[in-house]
């Protein structure tokens, strides 16, 4: 195959998109610390590495057949579980979540890893089990599975990750051609998991919810960030105060300004240009998507679109609607934006499977291994 061939099979549109979306997010630190050498070096250089990191990940997964990892659905799941349950008896606590496990210096998020695998899982179960289990029953069964991994992530307590795993595992089921009269039976088991879930939070967490309509209501306590983050959003204006310059970011006074309001933080400083350049890239990304799906060669390739498309559409919508006040605070991350390893490895993957997804649109599944290279 020529050089020309291989590039023709190539999504450089997606990867392009990818590396700005990470470009956004590392401009966004060295504008908040590059007057400290200390947390430059811990938080830009950092990221800088994890985001090379990815690359180098969507470059090896993009040139992998997708098909392969079809083949072990089955003891990913397994490893979602052993994960999970390693986290809650090894892991660290954090902010009062215990979801990270120290490997080689680094503190790794499970959740956002299990995230990824949830798909991978899901897409081979539905496109595989259907037929021979029909269509309530894979409803059922992939339910209890994925309520299995809810649950282990609940008792962490991670409600915002635990609600993005049912979204995902939803958004899968509503997409594999569910009848409507099930649509019911749908809206009754939402219900209900709400339900449970508001009688397991935490009174910090169930203040997180209430508060966060009225954050004015609890200004030093709750709806402090919130009130903080819409500050910041406002100060950008249109231009923006410039990297390096915007006020709650540099005076400390948006917390979590590098992870949850890493988007407040980067429109003080571009304004609404800035703001409006991290949409369009998520434009971009999601029409790229919506075509690799359609050019998918088999059922299990599309899923897998369909889950990425979710996971990072609600990351999107729920990060920024955090930071903007229309969403409670819960944690989730702003994909390929927000300081992490962990989310930015486990996303850069799904951007390698969706280039996977597009190279080997035209092989059959049967022939994966003799074109892979």
């Amino acid at each position: 195959m020529s050089f020309f061939q291989k590039l023709s099979r190539f999504d450089i549109v997606t990867f392009i998109v990818y590396t700005l979306l990470a470009s956004v997010g590392l401009i966004a630190l060295y504008g908040m610390f590059s007057d400290n050498k200390d947390n430059l070096s811990a938080f830009f250089m950092r990221q800088l590495l994890f985001v090379v990191i990815g690359i180098v990940i969507v470059i090896i997964v993009g040139n992998i057949n997708y098909n392969i990892f079809s083949s072990y659905a089955t003891p990913l799941y397994i490893v979602m579980i052993i994960l999970l349950i390693l986290v809650l008896a090894l892991g660290n606590t954090i902010r009062g979540t215990v979801g990270w496990i120290t490997l080689f210096g680094f503190n790794l998020q499970v959740v956002e890893i299990v995230k990824v695998l949830m798909i991978i899982f899901l897409a081979s179960f539905i496109s595989t089990k259907r037929a021979l289990l029909g269509e309530m029953m894979t409803i059922i069964v992939s339910f209890v599975l994925v309520g299995v991994i809810v649950g282990l992530v609940l008792m962490q307590p991670d409600t915002g990750s635990a609600l993005v795993v049912l979204a995902i595992w939803l958004g899968m089921i509503m997409i594999s051609g569910i009848r409507k009269r099930y649509v019911l039976s749908f809206v009754a088991i939402g219900l209900v998991v709400m339900f449970s879930a508001w009688l397991v939070l935490a009174p910090y967490q169930k203040a997180r919810i209430t508060n966060f309509l009225h954050p004015e209501n609890d200004p030093k306590n709750t709806g402090y960030n919130v009130i903080q983050s819409i500050v910041a959003v406002g100060n950008g204006g249109f231009w923006g105060q410039g990297i390096g310059t915007g006020t709650q970011s540099k005076l400390n006074f948006l917390p979590e300004k590098h992870t949850d309001f890493i988007f407040a933080s980067f429109t003080e400083s571009m304004g609404f240009l800035g703001a409006f350049s991290i949409f369009f890239l998520f434009f971009v990304l999601f029409s790229r998507m919506r075509r690799i799906a359609l050019l998918a060669k088999n059922e299990f390739g599309y899923f897998l679109v369909v889950g990425l498309s979710v996971l990072y559409f609600v990351h999107m919508l729920v990060n920024i609607g955090m930071n903007i006040g229309v969403m409670p605070v819960t944690g989730i991350p702003l994909p390929f934006i927000s300081y992490g390893g962990s989310a930015m490895v486990a996303m850069s993957f799904g951007i390698g499977l969706l280039l996977s997804i597009y190279k080997f649109k035209d092989v059959t599944k049967d022939s994966f291994v003799s074109e892979s290279y």
